[in-house]
């Protein structure tokens, strides 16, 4: 996969890029990432990329040409998905991230100032994201959640590809606690059924605790769930 993050400050992302399971797996061409400046394209000398609306109001708009520039650059593929950071966008969700690893090439453009002038969304973006209810200084940090997030299911990227399997949310749930080496940690113990070598016991401790946790922190995903009758007394007897 090659993901190319369209930005006005690409240092703010070069160090993120470079280290991890990110860096990892792109120095072991697992995938492809390029953080892109927006200045390259613009045509006058000072390399503007900004401009005041039309109609009047505070703030800067991006300017469409050199975003456009920059899109035609890396778009090498038709059948490239553009996205667009922007709290105006959908929130982004783990269903996504699975769907968008599917596909070979993406570009993310990152918003900054007021906004970035409204031709490009309408000539040039697939899709819109927001990763939640709030406003950011600029889109790099939202392109960073959806780039990792997004690469966590290439695989070979995560290492041990269970681990995608568990993970909060994968089963539309929170995950269940976890516990290392030592046993006892400021006078609190690892569950004794985690210690018993029972596999079918520990897999039933560790459903029933993700439904417990998903019900008390989200209980709008808990609304979702279809419980079995074992799911049901489970949380009966745990929450007596």
């Amino acid at each position: 996969m090659r993901i190319d993050i369209l930005t006005l400050l690409p240092g703010l992302l070069e160090s993120y890029l470079q280290e991890g399971m990110i860096g990892r797996a792109c120095r072991e061409g697992l995938i492809q990432i390029n953080a892109v400046q927006i200045r390259d394209f613009a045509t006058d000398r000072h390399k503007t990329a900004d401009d005041s609306p039309y109609g009047g109001g505070a703030g800067l708009i991006m300017k469409a040409e050199p975003v456009a520039a920059a899109i035609k650059s890396v778009k090498r593929r038709k059948k490239a998905r553009v996205l667009l950071m922007s709290p105006q966008g959908r929130t982004f969700t783990h269903t996504d991230a699975r769907r968008l690893a599917e596909d070979r090439h993406i570009i993310i453009i990152c918003g900054r100032y007021e906004g970035i002038d409204e031709r490009i969304r309408q000539k040039y973006v697939d899709e819109e994201f927001s990763i939640g209810d709030y406003v950011l200084t600029g889109g790099e940090l939202a392109a960073l959640v959806i780039t990792d997030a997004t690469a966590r299911f290439i695989p070979g990227v995560l290492g041990n590809e269970q681990s995608s399997q568990d993970e909060s949310f994968s089963a539309g749930m929170l995950e269940y606690p976890q516990y290392t080496k030592p046993r006892v940690f400021q006078k609190m113990e690892v569950p004794e059924v985690l210690l018993s070598g029972n596999h079918a016991q520990i897999n039933r401790w560790r459903r029933t605790q993700g439904l417990l946790k998903t019900m008390k922190n989200r209980p709008d995903l808990f609304a979702g769930l279809q419980l079995t009758e074992e799911d049901k007394k489970e949380i009966e007897n745990n929450c007596d």
